[in-house]
């Protein structure tokens, strides 16, 4: 039998690296039956009720979207009328109940940017780029009941450029995943695809960030400090405290750069004033904590 080659898919995901992977695979003939992503939430300053930008790419290409507030029985109810064979999860932001993943013939898949089992959890790209690592990449997973257990049904590696943040990273790996998943998706939906089971012992685990995560100490390691950097530019940032007198004020750092095993500061943003270069506020008598 020929496989149907529009297959019915639900697709998962709430920020711009579930917008950009579900553009690409509608471009690529691929249109899910449903949108799932997380509800409005309050954005800038004025706390304004916004779509998550998954949701507003959606609506604007005529695409069904449920959002629901909990994926309880009545949500799951609610997708299963959809009749999708198989969900496709990027960045949803929702741990899946089995009886979710269970609603779904051929099962949910995952896009994970890491090489599972390394990195397992919520800020993978960031882990990589703390700990310095030369390589990562991304994996497609079929969804088991545990976080990013389930078995790996295919995964590309890429090297990690030393100057390269998060901004550059991460919509690489965007890339890279949505390319990898439109190639696997034919064998998905033929049921020919043969997953790999993971070596748990060979697991690790890059936990959800925090925005106090991003506070370094300029007298720490440069190579640290520069990871660091590299890991949050992002979010949250990274920041440190100065004094001057009596004052104490956090600084935001803006940009920076690594040359010769030294971290450079290069611009920053102290609390409640403007942009400026580093050696300006120095030389107006802030001392780094």
């Amino acid at each position: 039998m020929t496989p149907n080659p529009h297959p019915n898919i639900a697709f998962f995901g709430t920020p711009y690296a579930a917008r950009d992977t579900l553009a690409f695979l509608v471009a690529h003939g691929i249109t899910p039956s449903v949108v799932v992503t997380n509800p409005d939430q309050p954005k800038g300053r004025g706390l304004v009720q916004s779509p998550s930008e998954t949701k507003a790419w959606a609506l604007a290409h005529a695409l069904p979207v449920q959002t629901p507030h909990t994926l309880d029985d009545d949500a799951i109810a609610a997708l299963r009328a959809y009749r999708a064979d198989f969900a496709i999860v990027v960045a949803y932001g929702k741990i899946f109940p089995k009886t979710l993943i269970d609603a779904f013939p051929k099962g949910v898949i995952n896009v994970h940017y890491s090489l599972l089992p390394s990195y397992r959890g919520a800020s993978p790209v960031e882990e990589a780029l703390k700990r310095g690592d030369a390589m990562t990449g991304v994996t497609i997973q079929k969804m088991a009941a545990a976080l990013d257990t389930g078995d790996v049904l295919a995964a590309q590696s890429t090297p990690i450029h030393p100057e390269e943040t998060a901004r550059e990273l991460r919509p690489r790996l965007i890339a890279l995943g949505a390319a990898l998943l439109v190639e696997s998706i034919p064998a998905i939906t033929a049921g020919t695809l043969t997953g790999t089971p993971q070596d748990a012992r060979r697991a690790t685990y890059a936990k959800k960030i925090k925005k106090e995560d991003g506070k370094i100490s300029l007298a720490d390691n440069a190579t640290h400090n520069w990871n660091l950097y590299r890991a949050y530019a992002e979010w949250p940032g990274t920041y440190f405290f100065a004094r001057r007198d009596n004052a104490r004020v956090r600084v935001k750092i803006v940009r920076a750069a690594y040359a010769s095993d030294a971290f450079i500061i290069e611009r920053v943003i102290p609390e409640g004033k403007r942009e400026q270069p580093y050696a300006a506020f120095l030389d107006a008598g802030w001392v780094a904590e």
